[in-house]
């Protein structure tokens, strides 16, 4: 469909009329509240429970992109739903470490309540109508509904995608910002401490320190400035075979597919140069077990150990190609 040309006099007339009652329409149905439909939740969360209702099983990056919200706002508003017992999430099949949106029971009795507000709000005000302007009115805000978001895809920067924030090599404020998630997951995981945390900062220094390197790579998923995700291929020089270590997401990143978007990029990368790689990881570690083997790694050797500050069962995986 082509554009319409008007002439300056009347677009400037149409423009204004029109945002006036955009603005109009925005206070009436509530968007300008603290919370919309007679719930307790702010507009974008009531939109998440409208949307996740309407596709069950979708991925929190995917939700964030029918929303046209940035990733920190989804995540809070999935974190909150979860917490108050509206969300659930489930293991993807294919991807343990990608996890799939539902509403639990009490979910949908929140969605039947805020479809059912929005029903009688609607039905109110088509009521004011008559019936043939009720109809011009549904193809009229189609049209402009559709124009809106039309200009949208054309003028707004594009949605930032995975790769959009990956970043090969050293960048400012890593070594930190890799370690502290290190010492934070294991923590809670597997009790480590200080001495686990000092390791990590001494190993992952003097490897950042012999990049860049053919054979070696460190790869960082980077937001404002931080690493909130990372992995590194080290060379083990006695063998000649590759090593994955540092492989580490933030809790705000679980179920949008970094983890496996990361490994996916080191794993090209190693097939390029080594046939066989191993890495080192702790038993109950389940979810990154299912990721691993989804990528044709192998379990080869289990022992309990102490090395690192505290008492678990390491597990050894290696991974061949012919």
């Amino acid at each position: 469909m082509h554009s319409i040309e008007l002439s300056e006099h009347k677009n400037d007339a149409l423009i204004v009329d029109l945002r006036k009652f955009s603005r109009q329409l925005v206070r009436e149905l509530g968007f300008m509240r603290n919370t919309l439909a007679d719930s307790d939740l702010a507009p974008s969360a009531v939109h998440a429970v409208i949307e996740i209702g309407l596709n069950p099983g979708i991925q929190a990056f995917d939700l964030a992109d029918l929303l046209q919200l940035d990733k920190s706002n989804t995540s809070r508003q999935l974190a909150k739903l979860e917490s108050q017992g509206f969300l659930k999430r489930e293991a993807d099949r294919r991807d343990g470490r990608t996890s799939r949106l539902f509403l639990t029971e009490s979910g949908h009795q929140l969605r039947n309540k805020i479809d059912q507000f929005a029903t009688d709000q609607v039905s109110g005000a088509l009521q004011q109508l008559m019936p043939a302007d009720q109809i011009s009115l549904i193809r009229t805000l189609s049209l402009y509904a559709d124009a809106l978001a039309k200009n949208n895809r054309q003028d707004m920067p594009r949605v930032s995608r995975i790769d959009d924030h990956i970043h090969l090599g050293y960048r400012s404020g890593c070594i930190g910002d890799i370690v502290s998630l290190h010492a934070r997951y294991y923590a809670q995981t597997s009790g480590f401490g200080l001495f686990f945390e000092a390791k990590v900062a001494c190993e992952l220094s003097a490897f950042v320190q012999t990049l860049p390197s053919p054979s070696k790579g460190l790869w960082l998923y980077v937001e404002n400035g931080k690493a909130l995700a990372s992995i590194a291929i080290d060379e083990d020089a006695s063998s000649g075979i590759s090593h994955l270590r540092w492989f580490i997401v933030d809790d705000s990143l679980r179920g949008t597919g970094v983890g496996r978007r990361l490994l996916s990029i080191a794993l090209d990368f190693v097939d390029q140069r080594f046939k066989e790689t191993y890495l080192w990881t702790f038993k109950g570690l389940d979810v990154a077990r299912h990721l691993y083997e989804s990528f044709g790694f192998k379990l080869v050797e289990e022992a309990d150990g102490e090395q690192w500050g505290g008492r678990v069962t390491e597990q050894k995986f290696c991974r061949c190609i012919e």
